[in-house]
């Protein structure tokens, strides 16, 4: 299931009439972010496989899975604000669980992103089951 987060972005996503509005909210969201502090930005914390150099910093508290990322594109950015609120706060041991592409398939961001921008996806989320698999 979901987070309340990432169920509001299906929401505002339903109210946007079209993709072009929707990717400018996806940047806006990764506008919103906190920078990631630079001491972060080393290669135990970058994202292979990504179109943008992505940063993803596994921050697991209390049982629950959170990260703090970055990216040096704006695209990249929002798309990390997207999965911040697919996985912030779950449980540690559920992470795996969530099945990210149907998720995400929920916005349509699997028709409108590049080869390139789906693989970086796919490698972000690989990056944050794995770190949560090691939290455990």
């Amino acid at each position: 299931m979901a987070s309340a987060a990432f169920e509001e972005i299906v929401e505002t996503f339903a109210f946007l009439d079209d993709w072009e509005d929707r990717y400018r909210h996806v940047i806006d969201m990764g506008r919103e972010m906190a920078p990631l502090d630079d001491s972060f930005r080393v290669p135990a914390y970058k994202v292979d496989g990504c179109a943008s150099q992505v940063w993803l910093r596994p921050m697991p508290a209390g049982g629950g899975y959170d990260f703090a990322g970055d990216s040096d594109a704006m695209i990249g950015r929002g798309l990390i604000a997207v999965l911040h609120a697919l996985y912030a706060g779950v449980p540690l041991a559920e992470v795996a669980q969530i099945d990210a592409a149907a998720e995400l398939g929920r916005l349509g961001l699997n028709e409108h992103l590049s080869a390139q921008r789906s693989n970086g996806v796919r490698a972000m989320v690989e990056r944050i089951r794995k770190t949560a698999i090691e939290a455990a």
